[in-house]
C-alpha cells in the first residue's frame, strides 16, 4: 500500500493521490476547489499522532464531493472511500481535520456498517439515529485521547448517557427523531447515500475501493499495531483497547458453541448403525420366508452430564449451564431416560435420570476430581455415547482419550485447559 507524502507541493510534483480530482466546474456554482494539500496534511498529522492507525488511514481513498448534493463534511462508504466536502476542508483547521480523519476511519475499523446490518429492522429505518449512537461510541474515545474535533460533535453526555458504551447500548437512549443532520455514510450506518459511488466505483475516475477481505486484514493489522504500541509506549483509550482485544481474541457466544458441540456429538453417536432382528429387513419376503434378514437401526445416543459440585462452583452458574445442555438435548430428541446426570466433587453423590434441569439435585461441596464422575458415567448399565462435564476446570482429567465423546464446558474465564483430546467450550455466564 503506497503512502502519500505529507505535504504535497503541486508546483514541484504531480498530485500524489492516485485518483486525482475530476475536471473542475461540473456545476455552474461548484464552490471552493478541494484543498488537497491541507486535507492530506491533516491525514499525515493524524497518522503521526496515532501511528497505529496509519495503515488504515492511508487505505482510505479520497473522493471529492462538492456542491449541495455532496457530503456535508466527510463520510465513508463500505468500500473505504472517504468523501470530502471542499467547503468543510476550507473552514476547518488542520488539527480538527486530523480528528475527523480518525473519526471516519474508526467507523470502518469498528465495522459499524456490519453491526448496523444486524440491528432490528425498526432501528435500521433510522440511519441518522444509528449514526449518532455510533458517533457517541467513537467520540467518547477520541476526546479522552486528547484529539481535537469540530464543534457540534456527538457525545454520550448530550443524551444523558454514560461513557464507555458501544453504539448498540447507546441507541435506545437516542431520540427517535433527532434534530441533528449527522451523516457519515454507509461505512457507518450501512445505508447508501446519494453522494456515494456504487460498489464498483462511479463515473469518471472514482475508484472501486477495497473489499471485505482486505478490510478485515486492515482491522487485524491495526489491532496488532495497537498491541505493539501498548507494549512500547503506554496505554490506549478504553474503547480502542476493547476493540483490539475483540479483534485479536474474539469472544465466542458460549451458548452457541456449547449447543454446537452437543449437537455434533449427538449426531455422531446417533450416526452409528447396527443390525437388529426385531424388525426384519424389507427384503425378507423376496427370499420366500426361508431366510430372515436383519434390518439396520440408528439408535438414539445416550448422554451423561457430570456436574462439578465442589465448593468453588456456584449453584446459579451450574443451573444456567445445565439448562443450556438439557435444552439442546431436548431439541435433538434426546431426553427422558436417555440422559443421566451425576453430581460429583471428589466422589459421586447422586445419579439421576432427568427430563428437565429442575429435577437435578446438586449435592456435594467438597474437593474436585472429575475422573471419578467420568468413570461412574461410563460404568452405568446404559453406557453413554457422549459425556458432558460442567466444571470450573480445577480438576484432574483421565490420562488418555475415553471410549466416548467427552465435552468439557469450562465455567469461568480462568478455567485451566483440559488435555487436547477433550472437546472444550468456555462458558462465560456474564454474556
Amino acid at each position: 500500500m503506497q503512502e502519500e507524502p505529507p505535504y504535497p507541493d503541486p508546483e514541484r510534483s504531480p498530485d500524489p493521490d492516485p485518483y486525482p480530482d475530476p475536471d473542475p466546474d461540473p456545476d455552474p456554482s461548484p464552490g471552493p476547489v478541494l484543498d488537497r494539500a491541507k486535507l492530506l496534511a491533516a491525514r499525515y498529522a493524524a497518522a503521526e499522532a496515532r501511528p497505529y492507525l496509519a495503515s488504515a488511514l492511508y487505505a482510505l481513498t479520497v473522493v471529492p464531493s462538492p456542491g449541495p448534493s455532496g457530503v456535508a463534511t466527510m463520510g465513508v462508504d463500505r468500500h473505504w472511500r472517504c468523501y470530502v466536502s471542499p467547503a468543510f476542508v476550507e473552514r476547518t483547521p488542520v488539527p480538527e481535520l486530523a480528528g475527523v480523519w480518525i473519526h471516519e476511519v474508526a467507523h470502518l475499523l469498528r465495522d459499524h456498517h456490519g453491526r448496523a446490518d444486524r440491528l432490528p429492522p425498526a432501528d435500521q429505518r433510522d440511519p441518522v439515529r444509528i449514526n449518532i449512537a455510533q458517533d457517541c461510541e467513537i467520540n467518547d474515545d477520541l476526546l479522552a485521547d486528547g484529539l481535537a474535533l469540530p464543534a457540534g460533535r456527538m457525545e454520550p453526555r448530550l443524551f444523558g448517557l454514560s461513557k464507555g458504551g458501544l453504539f448498540e447500548e447507546y441507541l435506545p437512549g437516542v431520540p427517535a427523531t433527532p434534530p441533528h443532520g449527522v451523516d457519515c455514510g454507509s461505512g457507518a450506518h450501512g445505508i447508501a447515500r446519494p453522494w456515494e459511488a456504487g460498489p464498483g466505483g462511479g463515473e469518471g475516475r472514482t475508484p472501486s475501493g477495497i473489499g471485505p477481505a482486505e478490510a478485515e486484514a486492515l482491522r487485524r493489522a491495526t489491532a496488532q499495531a495497537m498491541r505493539a504500541h501498548q507494549r512500547t509506549r503506554g496505554t490506549l483509550p478504553a474503547g480502542w483497547d476493547r476493540w483490539a482485544r475483540e479483534v485479536l481474541e474474539p469472544t465466542v457466544d458460549w451458548r452457541r458453541a456449547l449447543s454446537g458441540a452437543v449437537r455434533e456429538a449427538a449426531a455422531w453417536a446417533g450416526g452409528a448403525v447396527d443390525y437388529t432382528y426385531r424388525r426384519p429387513s424389507r427384503r425378507t419376503p423376496a427370499l420366500g420366508g426361508r431366510v430372515v434378514l436383519p434390518s439396520l437401526r440408528r439408535p438414539l445416543p445416550r448422554v451423561a452430564i457430570v456436574i462439578d459440585t465442589s465448593g468453588s462452583m456456584g449453584e446459579e452458574e451450574l443451573a444456567a449451564a445445565l439448562g443450556e445442555v438439557t435444552g439442546v438435548l431436548r431439541e435433538v430428541g434426546v431426553g427422558g431416560n436417555r440422559v443421566a446426570v451425576l453430581a460429583c466433587d471428589a466422589d459421586v453423590h447422586t445419579v439421576a435420570r432427568v427430563t428437565r434441569g429442575g429435577q437435578v439435585e446438586l449435592a456435594g461441596g467438597g474437593g474436585t476430581d472429575m475422573r471419578v464422575g467420568i468413570r461412574a458415567a461410563l460404568s452405568l448399565p446404559d453406557r453413554p455415547n457422549v459425556v458432558v462435564v460442567l466444571t470450573d476446570g480445577y480438576t484432574s482429567w483421565p490420562q488418555e482419550p475415553q471410549s466416548c465423546r467427552l465435552i468439557a464446558a469450562l465455567i469461568g474465564a480462568d478455567a485451566p485447559q483440559p488435555p487436547h483430546w477433550v472437546e472444550t467450550v468456555r462458558v462465560d455466564l456474564t454474556r
